[in-house]
This record gives C-alpha cells, structure tokens and sequence, in this order.
C-alpha cells in the first residue's frame, strides 16, 4: 500500500488545494492531508482545529485529514508514508519548495512528488483570496462552498 501526505498551514484550503488532494487520492492508495505547524506564520484566519473540520466538509471521506506540531520527516516515519506531495503554481513554488523536499529526503529518505496545479487555480493562494474577502470582494470559485461560507464569516463578524 502507498501512502502519502499532503502537508501544509491550509489557512484555509482553496479549491488549488483540493484539486491537488484528489489527484493525489488517484495516485495513491492512501492520502493524508496533514495540517502542519508552521512558524512563519504563528497566527491565523482559522485555527487548527477549524482547518481540520473545513478539510473533512470539503473532501472525500476517503482522505484523511491530521494535524501535525513537530519535523514532517518525524510524522512520515511514525505512520509509516512513503510520499510528500505538494502542488506548485509556479517556478516559485518550485523554488521555495525545493530546498524542503532535498532536506526532508536527506534525513528521511522520503521522496517529494511536485503535481502541477490545473492552470485555473494557477492564480489562487489562501493568502491572496483572504485579501479579497476583506475588502469584500468576491470570492466565488476561490474555495470550496463550505470553506467560502466561514471565510466570509469571519471578515463579517
């Protein structure tokens, strides 16, 4: 059986995300989408365990959905995955995600596998669509439905 997991802040998941997760599920017998702690950005829009119920509505039930605190390469090694996959946008993402798979692969072994994002989400980030929403603007076909409905809700309270 080939696991793999999909790690990231997911403040939230976006519908870029979401695509990468169910691709990832054809690719794989089991994917984990894995809410990570990331100290660059300590503070967020929703908290963990927000992220973690917004995955779970937006998903098929057949990918999981965890939380992790510590090194990635230490979680990977406990459940026993075989595979990091991450979606990229641009040679930007390559850039900054690069250094990470090579580190990760040097104290684990693990392999990073980099899946394209579909050109229509090319332009989407959570960063970016949370912006829009601040001010407002219109965020349909940014996130999945539930996640767009507690986006909003935020900024409106």
């Amino acid at each position: 059986m080939t696991k793999a997991v999909c790690p990231g802040s997911f403040d939230p998941i976006t519908l870029g995300h979401l695509d990468i997760f169910t691709r990832a599920s054809e690719l794989f017998d089991e994917v984990t989408v894995l809410v990570t702690g990331n100290p660059d950005k300590p503070s967020g829009l929703f908290t963990v365990e927000e992220r973690m119920e917004l995955i779970r509505g937006a998903v098929d039930p057949s990918i999981k959905v965890d939380f992790c605190a510590g090194l990635l390469v230490d979680y990977t090694t406990e459940h026993n995955i075989d595979t990091l996959v991450k979606g990229l946008r641009s040679s930007l993402d390559y850039e900054y995600e690069l250094p990470m798979a090579q580190m990760n692969r040097r104290l684990s072994g693990i392999d990073t596998v980099f899946l394209l994002t579909d050109e229509k989400y090319g332009y989407i980030s959570s960063s970016l669509c949370k912006e829009v929403a601040r001010f407002g603007g219109d965020i349909t076909g940014m996130f999945p439905p539930n996640v767009g409905a507690a986006v909003m809700e935020k900024y409106q309270s």
